[in-house]
């Protein structure tokens, strides 16, 4: 065993005290409490199990929370007025529309759909071109924002590091990469297609993984000393839960890695009441500062 896990559970929790302070704070200054919905459709049992560890913790931090469930029968006609409905809503200060949708539900028809201040998310398209430009102003996806911060916790300097994404998804892949290059990494991004990712992972001090695959990334792969962010979460046959990177092996190279579950997860949630706490602040007029 050589690399040290980076705790994300405990870092969550840290970040969850501050956040409660602050909310009690807006509530006694202004009288508002912070508002988080979910609009989940279908009975995905993974979606379910996620949505109600958002809920708890929200209500935890003294929020208030809903959650708004449809049929995968569900009109696109309903959806919007839904999205509509929150949007108007003054109670409401972040939404969150649940991914994966039921076909033919275009995701990012309905993600455009809600009011940019109001998502927590970071996947409207202002939002997102706000963090390709890097503007302050807009909200950044919670894996990512998490997973920075779960690297700041071992870099306090990212200037001229090699930092290796592989994954391109819009949620995390694609925003992590323009989080790394703000921070002044050296930036590369790859895919399960990219030629010779085996050489290619090897030159990154930082490597963060999102790609859905268990234990898809080999620990030989890894360059010494490397600092390794493992996003994936799979469920074996066994009922385990696994990460992209084979960890016992990546161990034996990294300076620090995430374990799964416990690293990037509970960071996940925390961004996101982080989020909606910001959006909260901002609807109050109120300084956000942690």
């Amino acid at each position: 065993m050589r690399g040290a896990f980076i705790n994300g559970r405990d870092l969550a929790q840290t970040l969850k005290t501050r956040l409660f302070a602050l909310t009690h704070r807006l509530e006694k200054e202004t009288g508002i409490r912070p508002g988080l919905a979910v609009l989940r459709i279908g009975t995905d049992p993974a979606s379910q199990i996620y949505v109600t560890r958002k809920g708890a913790q929200a209500r935890e931090l003294g929020y208030h929370f809903e959650e708004h469930t449809y049929p995968t029968t569900i009109s696109p006609e309903v959806l919007k007025t839904a999205i509509e409905g929150l949007n108007q809503n003054p109670a409401i200060h972040g939404i969150i529309l649940q991914l994966p949708l039921p076909a033919p539900l275009d995701p990012l028809a309905f993600l455009s759909l809600i009011e940019p201040a109001k998502d927590v998310d970071g996947l409207h398209p202002l939002n997102a071109g706000k963090l390709f430009q890097g503007l302050p102003s807009g909200f950044t996806p919670c894996t990512p924002l998490g997973c920075l911060a779960l690297l700041k916790t071992v870099h306090s300097d990212f200037k001229g590091l090699t930092a290796g994404v592989v994954g391109r998804s819009l949620l995390v892949g694609r925003p992590m990469g323009m989080l790394l290059l703000e921070q002044g990494c050296t930036l590369w991004m790859a895919h399960s297609q990219t030629r010779n990712l085996p050489e290619l992972c090897q030159t990154a001090d930082i490597l963060v993984v999102a790609i859905g695959k268990p234990h898809f990334i080999q620990g030989n792969w890894i360059k010494k000393g490397a600092t390794v962010i493992d996003v994936g979460m799979n469920r074996l046959p066994s009922g385990d839960i696994t990460g992209d990177v084979d960890f016992k092996a990546a161990c034996a190279q990294t300076d620090a890695i995430t374990p799964v579950p416990g690293g990037v997860g509970p960071m996940t949630i925390a961004s996101l009441l982080r989020n909606t706490l910001e959006a909260a602040c901002r609807y109050a007029g109120h300084p956000f500062t942690l």
